[in-house]
């Protein structure tokens, strides 16, 4: 008797229907049984949004194949737990996204916010996205994505890994560097604009990119290197250097206690 396939659970930001997703499918569709549950629509810059106020609809578009009218996040969660609760994915895999989640990207990208809801779920999880805009050959990401995927099944992951990887776009990538999270900015334009009826509306968020030149970062691999970066993540955001200087802080009418276990 054969060796049961892993189990590969596939989603994104960009919507069922997207190049990049159904580049990514085909990547990894060699290394186990591929499931994909992902928005019904293009969702980029949904962050971590779940619903809670308002019911989910999942539809069928065919074997091993759903379409969610919610959220990055909603889809990991309904596949998890609802559609494969009773075999769980041995990895998750989100994108592949178009366009860049570098640095403080991964703070509003659905993209990441679809792979760390599987992580959060205990799935090992991984975000794609090609650093392009306009044209997009997935064909160098699909291959560094096959060949990361099976590395990973190859191997026991901690349920709660998440990677987060990105792959310039419009060339032949020189290799890949594990790296740090940089800084990076688009602007902060807010453009405001006047509707036929004479009331102002805005957009927000502007187009001058500019990344600060942090060696060992996303950025640098990505834009001066010409590499694919590979960024592990995790959720721990406490800031503990800054809490020595909040414990100097005085306030009129309280005491300060030390946490437990300090």
């Amino acid at each position: 008797m054969s060796a049961k396939q892993p189990r590969i659970l596939v989603s994104n930001d960009d919507g069922y229907f997207s190049e990049g997703l159904q580049a990514l499918v085909e990547a990894v569709t060699p290394l186990g049984e591929v499931w994909v549950v992902a928005p019904d629509r293009e969702q980029s810059a949904a962050s971590h949004a779940i619903s809670l106020h308002r019911p989910l609809r999942i539809k069928e578009v065919r074997e091993r194949w759903f379409a969610v009218d919610g959220t990055p996040a909603d889809s990991a969660y309904l596949a998890i737990n609802h559609l494969l609760k009773d075999d769980r994915p041995a990895i998750m895999v989100s994108g592949i996204n178009h366009g860049a989640n570098l640095a403080e990207d991964v703070m509003y990208s659905g993209t990441v916010a679809a792979a760390m809801e599987g992580a959060l779920l205990g799935v090992p999880a991984i975000a794609f996205s090609l650093v392009a805009r306009g044209q997009f050959d997935f064909g160098p990401a699909a291959r560094f994505a096959r060949s990361l995927v099976a590395s990973a099944l190859a191997r026991p992951l901690p349920p709660k890994m998440l990677l987060n990887v990105n792959i310039p776009g419009g060339v032949e990538p020189d290799g890949y560097v594990v790296t740090r999270q940089g800084r990076h900015t688009y602007g902060y334009e807010v453009v405001e604009k006047v509707d036929p009826r004479g009331r102002k509306y805005y957009w927000i968020g502007g187009s001058e990119y500019q990344h600060e030149d942090i060696p060992g970062s996303d950025c640098n691999a990505v834009h001066l290197d010409k590499r694919i970066s590979v960024t592990p993540l995790h959720f721990e955001l406490t800031d503990h250097g800054r809490k020595g200087e909040l414990a100097g802080w005085k306030l009129d009418g309280y005491s300060r206690h030390e946490p437990d276990g300090a």
